[in-house]
């Protein structure tokens, strides 16, 4: 659904280059944590997909990256003003099919997780949460995560936050993990997907999308069942279904 959203409120910075937005706005589009919006910015051609973090009825939670000069502008805007969004685009996750999972966040990745765990915390489940970080001073939502009921572990790659590795290490440690909700990277991906534990699980891919919604196809990736657009096909795929 295109529509215009006020940004409601001056970014908050979470981490080093991490930021919470907050938009106001209809959210009807949005059914299930994982979808995303895209962005229009002043000046610039191409929109910006981002992850939605949470959402209520009349109003969005992102959390940006900021990877480039849109992003870095996107932060600084001022409270009030209006942004053109595309939003509820995707699929997103659904976890009426698996009884437990863990939650599983590579860097910016942890923000579709968040309302995802929320919902699950509303529906009864108290999922676990492992999530990677390069530093402590990149990490992020530690505290969100744990106000929901949800078990946090937390690993950098320094050993500045949690346990010195990578998200894999901690969940050799987990024999109870046999499903996973991941969203990060596609190198953490593949990592875990390769893990021999894991009977199934749902995978949110990272890709460079232009339009959003399918029409261009500059997102296809190749899957068992053949060519799929992460933008309109996912951008969450079943363990089972993905190839590397």
């Amino acid at each position: 659904m295109k529509q215009s959203i006020l940004i409601l409120e001056q970014s908050r910075q979470l981490a080093r280059d991490v930021w919470e937005l907050v938009l106001k706005g209809d959210t009807s589009a949005v059914t299930a944590p994982g979808q995303f919006v895209n962005l229009e910015l002043p000046g610039k051609f191409l929109r910006r997909p981002i992850s939605v973090c949470d959402w209520t009825e009349n109003g969005l939670t992102l959390l940006v990256k900021e990877a480039g000069e849109g992003t870095k502008e996107l932060v600084r805007l001022s409270a009030g003003t209006p942004l053109d969004v595309l939003s509820g685009l995707g699929n997103g996750f659904g976890f009426t099919a698996a009884e437990e999972g863990v939650l599983v966040g590579g860097g910016i990745g942890a923000a579709p997780l968040y309302g995802l765990a929320r919902r699950m915390a509303e529906a009864g489940r108290k999922p676990k949460a492992v999530l990677g970080f390069r530093s402590k001073e990149d990490a992020f939502y530690l505290e969100e995560f744990a106000s929901l009921g949800v078990e946090v572990w937390a690993a950098t790659e320094d050993g500045s936050l949690g346990a010195k590795g990578f998200v894999t290490d901690l969940l050799r440690g987990l024999p109870d993990c046999r499903y996973v909700f991941a969203c990060g990277p596609t190198p953490m991906l593949k990592a875990i997907h390769a893990l021999p534990q894991l009977t199934g699980g749902q995978f949110s891919f990272e890709a460079r999308m232009a339009c959003g919604f399918g029409a261009c196809v500059g997102c296809t990736i190749q899957m068992k069942n053949g060519l799929r657009r992460v933008c309109k096909d996912g951008p969450v795929f079943r363990k089972e279904e993905i190839v590397w």
